[in-house]
């Protein structure tokens, strides 16, 4: 396993200082953004499409400094029900699969997007209930009529650059629990997994070492994120896992994220560590960090001394004691 960070984090950082700065604390892999929610600070899609000799450049500054990219990232909402907004996701995400391809990363993480509850439609719709039966029928109409035919597609196209899909299982989100991923996936194809991150599992109330299991089980875990989530009890009685409190407001918020180690320990990361080995998952464990009590660099420097000495690099050949 290798050890990532999302260079998004180092977005104020010239491409060079940041390649040069992951490196220095030990980073093995590189998640870059290229459009959507992430920016595109380190990863111009269309320079490095249209320009070959930009491309290898590109190319050689990343593998010279003894790093692979683990992922090329486009998050955001293909699904939106205001056609500007999907169809720039749309085609963002069309174009990172190509560039992906051309740069021979295997994984396009992104979100499944979120669509509204009819066609004519302004904002996107999350329905969380089962009652009353609205939020069931606006479910099944946006499973059938958006989100399955959209996918569908989508995987096809990955499929013909040879890409996997890693949707990140966010709350906001059509696909946001192991079960709505599998649900995607038997519908469009093993090119669909997911990018697993689990603080949003945490906030959910899903265990995130049960979340390997399962998806583990389908060989459905494409990718990887290292975040972690603070349950905030008092204001979780008060406002419930659906808190709409504002991210900023940090003492009022039922559920915050922190940084690998500040939310659980070294031996819940630990557990982690090894379930995803033990369902073949060998591949990057991405940092993100979105801690809002510590700076970047702290909080990324303090992520990277949580996971460097439970990360497992070697994996056995011959059980010799059996």
């Amino acid at each position: 396993m290798k050890l990532g960070v999302f260079t998004v984090l180092f977005s104020d950082k010239k491409f060079e200082d940041m390649l040069d700065y992951v490196v220095s604390k030990g980073i093995e892999a590189v998640e870059l953004g290229t459009g959507g929610y992430p920016g595109d600070a380190h990863c111009k899609i269309d320079e490095l499409l249209e320009d070959e000799g930009k491309l290898q450049e590109f190319i050689e500054k990343i593998s010279s400094r003894g790093l692979i990219i683990s992922a090329l990232s486009c998050h955001s909402n293909p699904l939106h029900p205001q056609q500007p907004i999907s169809s720039e996701a749309d085609e963002v995400f069309d174009k990172t699969v190509v560039l992906a391809s051309k740069l021979g990363v295997p994984i396009v993480n992104t979100f499944s997007g979120c669509p509204g509850d009819h066609e004519n439609a302004k904002y996107p719709n999350w329905p969380v209930s089962p009652w009353p039966t609205d939020y069931q029928e606006i479910l099944t109409w946006q499973w059938e009529e958006k989100i399955i035919p959209y996918w569908s597609k989508k995987a096809a196209f990955a499929r013909k650059y040879n890409i996997k899909i890693g949707l990140e299982l966010h709350g906001g989100f059509s696909v946001h629990t192991p079960a709505t991923l599998l649900r995607l996936r038997e519908e469009c194809g093993p090119e669909i997994g997911a990018n697993l991150d689990p603080s949003h599992m945490w906030w959910q109330g899903i265990d995130p070492i049960e979340a390997i299991k399962i998806l583990g089980r389908e060989n459905a875990i494409h990718h990887f994120h290292a975040k972690d989530t603070i349950i905030d009890q008092q204001n979780m009685n008060r406002n419930g896992l659906t808190d709409m409190t504002p991210y900023s407001n940090l003492k009022d918020r039922a559920w915050y994220f922190r940084t690998v180690g500040f939310g659980h320990d070294s031996k819940v990361w630990a557990d982690m560590i090894s379930t995803l080995r033990l369902y073949g998952y060998d591949y990057v464990v991405s940092i993100e960090h979105e801690d809002g009590l510590m700076s970047i660099d702290e909080g990324f420097t303090k992520a990277v001394d949580t996971l460097k000495p439970v990360m497992v690099k070697e994996s056995i050949g011959e059980m010799w004691w059996t």
